[in-house]
């Protein structure tokens, strides 16, 4: 059913309450909204232009010129680019988010590999595969090698429990030893992961994962 309120035409009148970015944005989406619900062109709409208005002329008072805030925001890019995506997206959590959860996914698969990288594993003596689950779970990215098998997951409750590894023996075995476990920052640091993992796994060092220690 159509339908339509004078609130969003009242707040454009006098804006004066909306004195905040947050308040004067939520503002513009529920007047936006209630034109969706009326049926009503939300792009000529007098209460939607004024409210657009009153958001812009609050930015424009707030932080820097443009020149500035243009350099601050390609400094963030910059540097979230020289970050692993990993940590922030396990400490904000991937479920009900899908485009974090195939983020998770894809940058997993990477740091899996650079894992087995790291540990000097032969590409045909291992795979990674990805268990997607549902979308109340980050589901889970998997290294299973001949030796070790390593599993990355957002789900586990505990914070720095995000890894975990343990031995197997061979590719056909989904039980192996007891489990041991890792933070997502030690994963995203793969030579000293993988010097922990060879030491409490008691695995023996190969030749390419010596050169690269060296």
């Amino acid at each position: 059913m159509s339908y339509d309120l004078a609130f969003r035409h009242q707040q454009a009148l006098d804006p004066s309450a909306l004195r905040t970015l947050p308040n004067a944005l939520y503002a513009l989406n529920a007047a936006i909204d209630d034109c969706r619900n009326a049926g009503r062109p939300q792009d000529r709409d007098p209460a939607v232009i004024l409210l657009a208005r009153h958001l812009g002329a609050i930015a424009s008072e707030i932080g820097d010129s443009d020149a500035e805030l243009r350099h601050a925001c390609m400094d963030a890019i910059a540097d979230l680019r020289r970050k692993p995506a990993l940590i922030p997206l396990a400490h904000k959590g991937v479920a009900y988010d899908e485009r974090a959860k195939k983020l998770f996914h894809s940058d997993g698969r990477k740091a899996l590999r650079a894992l087995a990288d790291a540990l000097g594993l032969a590409s045909d003596t291992y795979d990674i595969r990805s268990n997607r689950g549902g979308i109340a779970v980050s589901g889970s990215v998997t290294l299973h090698g001949t030796c070790i098998y390593v599993q990355l997951s957002l789900d586990l409750m505990d914070r720095g429990r995000e890894v975990m590894f343990r031995k197997v023996a061979g590719r056909q075995d989904h039980i192996g030893d007891r489990n041991n476990w890792a933070s997502v920052e030690e994963l995203v640091r793969p030579a000293r992961l993988a010097a922990r993992i060879r030491r409490e796994l008691h695995l023996p060092q190969s030749d390419a994962a010596a050169r690269l220690a060296a």
